[in-house]
């Protein structure tokens, strides 16, 4: 799409200075779309930077923050165009992890609140007709018996893709809402802790970031309410609908 079709749309990348974020700011951006982070630390490739308190861990709050934040950028309701969460996290261990009650919350705040506060924020700012994207994990699809802090909190992002999707959600007209479900992304840090995995089965952060472009773009059709579990064999990657 030309940079004059595409100038005037406008992306939130909630956790847009992570792994994941940096590369879907940097698409969108390319793309010429106006694009504003949200996270602990700006981004310069960003359009605009919501920069979140670190000792703010109330979801009420940093949802409050957010969203009077992205309308004194946008200064009018329901204008932009599509809304990324990518903020996350990973946390092993199974019942008798002494972690486990501190995993449980933390992996609730890294994944089900920035989802939640993406999903109401896309209930004002998002256009009719526009994308929230979210991530799950393929792993949350069946019990997760070694991650349990884990595995509660992405299922909990997979039921929120198909509450949004419903009728009577308080979702734009027209907009649609999917999930990504990775299996292991391409990361230095996993790279690090996994030295001798099969890197032809992880699937590259670009592979997601252009994915994410292309179905804001609309290049490629994309029904709401659908989560895609992202497979990646012999470094080809496919989104399979579940």
């Amino acid at each position: 799409m030309s940079s004059t079709a595409t100038q005037n749309k406008h992306v939130v990348v909630y956790g847009g200075s992570g792994g994941l974020g940096l590369r879907v700011v940097d698409a969108f951006a390319a793309a010429k779309w106006r694009v504003t982070s949200v996270d602990f630390r700006p981004v310069a490739a960003a359009t605009d930077s919501i920069v979140l308190d670190p000792a703010q861990t109330s979801l009420e709050a940093t949802g409050a923050h957010v969203k009077s934040a992205l309308s004194a950028i946008t200064k009018t309701a329901n204008s932009v165009d599509a809304i990324v969460n990518v903020a996350g996290g990973w946390a092993g261990g199974n019942l008798l992890d002494d972690d486990l009650y501190k995993n449980v919350s933390l992996m609730i705040g890294q994944s089900v609140n920035s989802a939640v506060i993406t999903a109401k924020l896309s209930a004002t700012e998002l256009k009719a007709g526009g994308l929230l994207v979210l991530v799950g994990a393929s792993a949350a699809t069946s019990g997760t018996p070694g991650m349990i802090a884990y595995g509660i909190a992405k299922a909990g992002v997979h039921h929120l893709v198909s509450s949004v999707a419903a009728p009577g959600s308080g979702f734009p007209e027209g907009a649609k809402v999917t999930a990504i479900l990775p299996v292991t992304l391409d990361t230095p840090m996993n790279r690090k802790f996994m030295p001798d995995a099969d890197f032809s089965k992880w699937t590259p952060l670009e592979d997601i970031s252009g994915k994410i472009l292309s179905w804001a773009e609309g290049q490629e059709s994309l029904a709401s309410g659908t989560l895609f579990r992202v497979v990646t064999e012999d470094s080809k990657t496919s989104y399979v609908p579940l």
